[in-house]
């Protein structure tokens, strides 16, 4: 499996180390950057690219998985879900890196590199990566409605129960 990587400056080493366990464990890590410390980077341009190595190896049907680091992870998942077709959930415990895998088919995975210890952030790439998505029907109807709404803008339909609530939103479907 292709890993893709980008982070920021205060996901610098801890990148440096996670390339080298993911050789390490017979994936082929693809580093988009940084490669030298610089404390006024913009995480945009290194997790752009890491999401859209993503998007297009899968687009070509190959294994692919990205990660992306930050000092908390929440600006490099915003960057990374701004690509087309890139699901990107931050992940703070095992499970919320399982969960994005199971039930969100995420594709990129953002974590905290100021939020972790070094093996707390290997394990929560670890559980990311080998956690597969079932396919079960709820979460791919709702993996449908996204996708929808991104290809076209229009909203989904709102449920009966959104529909009956006295003082609820208006049937906008």
């Amino acid at each position: 499996m292709r890993v893709h990587l980008g982070c920021d400056h205060a996901g610098l080493d801890l990148k440096s180390h996670l390339t080298g366990w993911l050789t390490e464990h017979g994936y082929e890590p693809v580093d988009h950057g940084p490669f030298v410390y610089d404390a006024l980077d913009d995480y945009p341009v290194f997790c752009l690219r890491a999401a859209e190595g993503v998007a297009r190896d899968r687009a070509a049907g190959l294994d692919s998985l990205g990660v992306v680091i930050g000092g908390s992870g929440n600006g490099e998942q915003i960057a990374a879900n701004k690509v087309k077709g890139i699901r990107a959930a931050l992940a703070w415990s095992e499970d919320t890196a399982s969960l994005a895998r199971e039930h969100n088919d995420a594709w990129v995975v953002a974590v905290g590199g100021r939020m972790h210890s070094l093996e707390e952030l290997v394990r929560l790439v670890e559980v990311f990566l080998t956690t597969p998505f079932p396919g079960d029907e709820r979460h791919a109807r709702r993996i449908g409605q996204m996708s929808s709404y991104e290809a076209t803008g229009e909203l989904p339909p709102l449920p009966a129960s959104a529909r009956s609530v006295p003082g609820g939103p208006a049937d906008d479907a």
